[in-house]
């Protein structure tokens, strides 16, 4: 399996092939600048293998939540690329991506992700392990955005399995409040980043699985579609 993942939803913009289950990867914390570094990435990395975009099975790429001009850079160029090629696209959840890296990094079954959503919210989604899924996180609920205090706990028979690893942007502005409202939280790592190697085993788990799109239903998912909230009006 050839894959290419492409992975722009937070500060780190980072690209991965996957080649026959070795994985080649760049990526590098560089907020504001993905939509410059992305295709020099691409680039590296096709050239370093020989390979061309037409030999690869599929593109994958993390469709959100997450910055909403990370997410339009994603799938703008993976668009574009698959399209050229003929290639189907994979989407993956950018919680899930960073739930996977969890488990990768701190070797764990269960992760609360947050990403902080500006104007006092989270997105935010709860993974664990599923049973027979070859250690692919899977998702308790959809992906949401909320305030931190309405984060929705699991069902009550799903709190027996253990504590949570929190991860993501969110817990470094709302660490506190989604403590309170998650229980059992046993580590954090706010630090913790979504990368395109975790993407490209996700996206060849799913692509195994038949679930791809085709280049002109590749979509970003933003969960809102505001970025601000409007200004109030001034009383006379």
């Amino acid at each position: 399996m050839k894959l290419l993942a492409i992975e722009t939803a937070t500060e780190a913009c980072s690209a991965a092939l996957l080649i026959d289950g070795e994985i080649l990867e760049r990526h590098e914390i560089a907020p504001q600048q993905h939509a410059e570094l992305l295709l020099g990435m691409v680039d590296h990395l096709l050239g370093q293998t020989g390979l061309s975009i037409v030999e690869l099975d599929a593109i994958a790429f993390g469709q959100g939540p997450g910055s909403f001009t990370g997410l339009r850079i994603a799938a703008g160029v993976v668009q574009g690329l698959a399209f050229g090629a003929g290639v189907p696209a994979v989407p993956v959840s950018t919680l899930q991506v960073l739930a996977q890296t969890v488990r990768t990094v701190h070797g764990v079954d269960r992760a609360a992700c947050a990403f902080d959503a500006r104007m006092g919210e989270v997105y935010w989604g709860l993974y664990e392990v599923g049973a027979g899924e070859e250690g692919v996180m899977q998702p308790l609920g959809p992906d949401e955005v909320s305030a931190p205090d309405e984060v929705s706990l699991p069902a009550q028979g799903e709190m027996s399995r253990g504590g949570w690893v929190g991860a993501g942007s969110g817990w470094s502005s709302y660490g506190d409040a989604l403590t309170v409202r998650l229980g059992d939280v046993t580590a954090i790592d706010h630090e913790l980043k979504p990368r395109a190697g975790i993407l490209a085993t996700l996206g060849a788990h799913w692509l195994s699985l038949g679930r791809t799109v085709p280049a002109h239903e590749i979509r970003p998912v933003y969960l809102r579609n505001q970025v601000t909230r409007a200004p109030r009006a001034r009383r006379a």
